[in-house]
């Protein structure tokens, strides 16, 4: 079976100056200006009072008992469970108790839920306007550029993601136009923000966007959930479970694996 020939394109030098380059390096400086507008706009997160702190960690508690009970020994764990199912379906635990089985507030009128929601706001449009910009630029300036060959092969599926904005269908797959290169960048420049910023602080996209939902898990604790009813739902999964422990038979494993030797 014949080969097909080498494509040869004769590209301009100077685009790796005039496209290449300069996309690459609004992508890091936007990247680090992200970082430093989200520190900035973040708002110090409110102090929990000493009832919902206790609601929080005992439903931890709870979760904990259930995740880790095969390193508890068997009376340890009944005890730990029948006190806590014990609480959970009294409501001994509860924030407000005189709220029991009553509809969940309405989030809009939390000042807390409010605030989670608005820092959330801050940090999508923290990343959605600079995207914007930055594609609306490339777009109106670079469309249609082929600006780099990737130097290994790849098939034809990757045709369509690294030759966006380039309508061509005899082009070799391992061209890339400067839309596509805009997308890799985006991608792939975590290697220089951890550089730049360090790993504590770099600009991860997605810890930007979760950063303004605070240190609680929003589906446990955020607004609109209810607690008595999640209290149940963890007792109930308390009851169902079938403890072993680690060190069951634990002397007879050790002989075995003695003897064995």
């Amino acid at each position: 079976m014949a080969q097909l020939p080498p494509q040869t394109i004769h590209r301009d030098p100077q685009l790796f100056y005039w496209i290449l380059l300069p996309i690459t390096v609004v992508m890091i400086l936007t990247g680090v200006l992200r970082y430093y507008a989200t520190v900035l706009m973040q708002t110090a997160p409110k102090k929990l009072d000493e009832k919902t702190l206790k609601e929080q960690r005992s439903l931890l508690h709870g979760i904990a008992v259930r995740s880790n009970f095969h390193v508890l020994s068997e009376p340890s764990f009944r005890a730990r469970r029948d006190y806590l199912t014990n609480a959970y379906e009294s409501g001994a635990y509860l924030k407000d108790p005189e709220r029991r089985g009553q509809p969940p507030p309405n989030p809009m009128t939390d000042p807390g839920a409010m605030d989670g929601m608005m820092g959330m706001m801050k940090n999508n449009m923290a990343m959605m306007i600079p995207n914007t910009l930055i594609m609306s630029w490339i777009n109106a300036f670079f469309s249609g550029f082929v600006i780099i060959k990737l130097p290994f092969p790849i098939t034809i599926k990757f045709k369509s993601m690294l030759q966006a904005g380039v309508a061509t269908k005899e082009m070799d797959p391992r061209w890339m136009s400067s839309i596509s290169w805009y997308f890799l960048c985006y991608f792939g420049l975590q290697f220089a923000f951890n550089f730049l910023l360090g790993n504590e602080n770099a600009a991860n996209q997605m810890a930007q966007q979760m950063a303004g939902m605070g240190a609680q898990n929003p589906q446990m604790f955020g607004p609109g959930a209810d607690p008595d009813k999640q209290f149940k739902t963890e007792a109930e999964n308390l009851a169902v479970v079938e403890h072993y422990s680690v060190l069951d038979s634990v002397e007879n494993r050790l002989l075995e694996g003695i003897k064995s030797k």
